[in-house]
């Protein structure tokens, strides 16, 4: 797998966290240890893709 394609499916996995912390925000039954726990592997991906594109 290239680089390039790599960075592209860490994309679109955050992109998909990024959906679900919003969907969860609307439902108030949703926990918050939950979206935290979205949030934190949305803010690991952000870094992975940071530096891997900062090459």
């Amino acid at each position: 797998m290239s680089v390039s394609s790599h960075v592209e499916e860490l994309r679109k996995k955050h992109q998909v966290l990024s959906e679900r912390v919003e969907e969860a925000h609307r439902n108030p039954a949703t926990d918050d240890l939950e979206i935290a726990k979205m949030k934190k592997q949305k803010l690991l991906l952000k870094e992975e893709i940071g530096r891997l594109t900062a090459n």
